[in-house]
C-alpha cells in the first residue's frame, strides 16, 4: 500500500457540488494498489447517528493513478468525511490529519464539506452538453456579396495565404444555412467578425462594429435570428488580450506617446513606442507589433470591453463567447466578464482558448469550458501518429476526466482541428478511413464535438495558412459519402444521451495494441465503441454486458448476452475501422 500516492483535497475537482443536495468526492491512489476504497461520511452535528461507510467506484485510471469517486446525498447540505483504504488484507484510514490503522472514533480531524451553497454549483448552460458545433472562418466560408469585397480580393478557391482575401462574408453564411441544417449541427462558432485589417480579424480595430467586408451589425442581427429559427446557437470569438494597431486608443498612443489619455490602456515598457531588433517596446501577442496587449486591469479598459461583452449577447442576441489567448488575461477581469455576460443571458456559453491545464479558469467563476486540445492531441497521437498505444490513449483520457468536474467534462469543447492547426484529413495523411476513426472517438467522447468548416466534405490543408482554404460549394467536388458519414454520426449522438453525459469505461486498452474499446452508459442504456488504429484488419472479442446489442448503422443484431454474462461479441474491424454497438435498457 503506497500511501505516498494517496491524494485528496476538499475542493476543486476532488470535492464539488452536483446539485443542491449532492456532492462528488474523489481520491487518488497508486494504479492497481487498492482492492477497494470506501467513503466514511456523516453530519458533524449528529455523527453517531448519521455516519456510514460506503464503497467508492474506480472512476478512471491514467498511467500512474486510479481515481475513485462517490456521489453522496446531503439532506442537511454538510458533511465530514474520510477514506477507508484496503489493499491485500491491510486497511488504513485517511483523514485530513493523515493515515491511521484504526477507524476514527468521531468526526474530529476528518475532511469537511462545511455547507453546500447553491451559488457554488457549477454547471455550463443547459444546451451546451447536447450541442454539436461547427466552426466558421468567415473570410473563407462563402462570398455572398461581391459589393463588399476587399479591393485586392482573389478568385474564390485560390491558394490560401497569410495576407490574401477571397471575399467571404456574413451574407455567404446566410446563403448556406441549409447546408448546416442538413448536416445536423446545432451551434456555430465564428472566428472574429469585428472590424480589423487582416483576413483572420484577430487584430481588432473596433469591437462594436462588424467588419465592413463582412457586412454590418444589422445583418449580423438578422443572421443570428435566422440561425435561431433553425435551432442553431451562435458563439462569437473575441480577443480581449490584445487589439490591433488600428484600434483608436492605440493610434492615439502612437501619436501622443505617454501624454495620450489612453497611455495606461496598454503595457508600455519604454517610450516612445517602437520596435527594436524585432521586439516591440510594448507588450504584444507574442512579438507581433500589430497586436498590442491591452491592460485589462485599467478601469476604463474593463468598462469598454465589458460593454462589448454585453452588447453582442444582449443587443444582437448571440449565445456566448469564445475567448482568444484567454490564459494571458488576468483572472479578476474574467470574473467580471462572467458576471456581465451571465447577467445579459444566464444561458450564454463562455469558452476559453487554453492549450494547457485549464482548471484554474474552470472553478465556476470564470469560464464554462475550454478548448480541449489535450483531447485533440490524444486522438491524433493514437489514430494518426501512432505515438500512443491503446494503454497510452486510455491513460491520457483517464487523466483528462480526473482533472475536471463532470460538468466541465460534459461541456468541454472537443476539436480535432481548427484554424490554428493542420486539418484533420491532412493529419491523417489524406486517409479518410483514418479520419473517420478519429471522428468516431470525438463523437463518442464526453463533451461537445466541433466540426471545422469543410471537414465534412473533404477539405484538407496543412498548418496555417493551409488550414484556411475556401469552402468548396461545387457538389461535384465534394465528398458526399464523407458528408453522409458526418450526418450519421451527428444524428446518432443526438439520439443517444449516454454519449453526452454517460459514464465512460474502457473495455479493451492493452499495452502494445492499437485497438481501443470503451463503453458509455447512462441509466442502463449502453453504447460500446471499438476502434482499430492500425493498418491491418483485426478480429476482436468485445466483452459486453447482458442484453441485445445492435449495430448503430444497420440496426442488425450483433450479439445476445445472457444473464450469466461474460459473453463477447466477435467483431471484424478493417484497417482504421470501427464498430459502434447499442443496447437499450429495455433490451436486457
Amino acid at each position: 500500500m503506497l500511501l505516498e500516492a494517496v491524494f485528496h483535497r476538499p475542493k476543486m475537482n476532488w470535492a464539488y457540488a452536483t446539485d443542491t443536495h449532492a456532492v462528488h468526492i474523489r481520491i487518488q491512489t497508486k494504479k492497481g494498489d487498492m482492492n477497494q476504497v470506501s467513503l466514511l461520511h456523516g453530519d458533524k452535528y449528529i455523527w453517531e447517528k448519521s455516519s456510514k461507510v460506503e464503497p467508492m467506484e474506480c472512476l478512471v485510471s491514467d498511467a500512474l493513478f486510479d481515481y475513485w469517486e462517490a456521489s453522496v446525498k446531503l439532506p442537511l447540505r454538510r458533511m465530514r468525511y474520510g477514506f477507508k483504504l484496503e489493499s491485500e488484507g491491510k486497511t488504513m484510514w485517511f483523514t485530513e490529519k493523515g493515515f491511521f490503522e484504526e477507524m476514527p472514533a468521531d468526526s474530529w480531524g476528518l475532511f469537511e464539506y462545511p455547507f453546500l451553497h447553491a451559488g457554488e454549483i457549477f454547471s455550463a448552460p443547459s444546451w451546451v452538453k447536447d450541442a454539436v458545433f461547427y466552426q466558421i472562418f468567415p473570410e473563407r466560408f462563402a462570398n455572398g456579396n461581391v459589393l463588399n469585397d476587399p479591393t485586392e480580393v482573389e478568385e474564390w478557391g485560390g491558394k490560401p495565404g497569410r495576407s490574401n482575401f477571397f471575399g467571404g462574408d456574413l451574407q455567404g453564411v446566410m446563403d448556406h444555412l441549409d447546408h448546416l441544417q442538413e448536416l445536423g449541427v446545432t451551434a456555430v462558432y465564428f472566428t472574429p467578425i469585428f472590424e480589423a485589417t487582416t483576413n483572420h480579424k484577430y487584430d481588432t480595430t473596433d469591437y462594436l462594429k462588424i467588419d465592413p467586408h463582412f457586412g454590418n451589425n444589422e445583418l449580423m442581427k438578422e443572421l443570428v435570428k435566422a440561425f435561431h429559427e433553425r435551432g442553431i446557437k451562435v458563439v462569437l470569438d473575441a480577443v480581449f488580450n490584445h487589439c490591433g494597431n488600428s484600434f483608436k486608443p492605440f493610434v492615439d498612443v502612437l501619436e501622443k506617446g505617454k501624454d495620450s489619455a489612453y497611455a495606461d490602456w496598454f503595457h508600455v515598457r519604454e517610450w516612445p513606442l517602437s520596435v527594436k531588433e524585432g521586439v516591440p517596446t510594448y507588450d504584444t501577442f507574442a512579438f507581433e507589433p500589430i497586436m498590442p496587449k491591452m491592460n485589462t486591469e485599467n478601469p476604463e479598459v474593463k468598462q469598454y470591453l465589458l460593454e462589448v461583452a454585453r452588447y453582442w449577447v444582449e443587443d444582437i442576441g448571440t449565445d456566448g463567447w469564445r475567448l482568444d489567448v484567454a490564459d494571458e488575461v488576468d483572472h479578476a477581469f474574467w470574473r467580471e466578464f462572467r458576471t456581465t455576460v451571465k447577467k445579459a443571458n444566464p444561458e450564454a456559453y463562455i469558452l476559453g482558448e487554453i492549450w494547457h491545464d485549464s482548471l484554474p479558469w474552470l472553478q465556476g467563476d470564470q469560464f464554462d469550458s475550454a478548448m480541449n486540445y489535450p483531447f485533440t492531441d490524444a486522438v491524433i497521437n493514437f489514430i494518426a501518429k501512432g505515438k500512443l498505444d491503446a494503454a497510452g490513449y486510455s491513460a491520457e483520457i483517464g487523466h483528462q476526466i480526473a482533472s475536471h468536474t463532470k460538468s466541465v467534462t460534459d461541456a468541454a469543447f472537443n476539436v480535432l482541428d481548427s484554424h490554428d492547426t493542420a486539418r484533420l484529413l491532412f493529419r491523417c495523411g489524406e486517409n479518410k478511413d483514418m479520419m473517420k476513426a478519429a471522428v468516431v472517438l470525438q463523437f463518442t467522447y464526453p463533451g461537445v464535438p466541433c466540426v471545422y468548416y469543410g471537414d465534412e466534405i473533404g477539405l484538407t490543408g496543412g498548418d496555417d495558412p493551409g488550414c484556411r482554404p475556401c469552402m468548396e460549394w461545387d457538389k461535384t467536388k465534394q465528398d458526399l459519402t464523407l458528408f453522409r458519414f458526418y450526418q450519421d454520426i451527428i444524428r446518432f449522438r443526438k439520439e443517444q444521451p449516454a454519449l453526452r453525459t454517460g459514464k465512460l469505461r474502457f473495455l479493451l486498452n492493452e499495452a502494445g495494441s492499437q485497438i481501443i474499446a470503451f463503453e458509455r452508459e447512462l441509466d442502463g442504456d449502453r453504447i460500446a465503441i471499438a476502434v482499430n488504429a492500425s493498418e491491418e484488419a483485426v478480429t476482436v472479442q468485445l466483452p459486453l454486458a447482458q442484453g441485445e446489442w445492435v449495430d448503430w448503422q444497420s440496426a442488425d443484431k450483433i450479439a445476445h448476452v445472457s444473464a450469466k454474462g461474460n459473453a463477447k461479441a466477435t467483431l471484424e474491424l478493417p484497417a482504421y475501422g470501427f464498430a459502434i454497438l447499442a443496447r437499450k435498457k429495455e433490451m436486457v
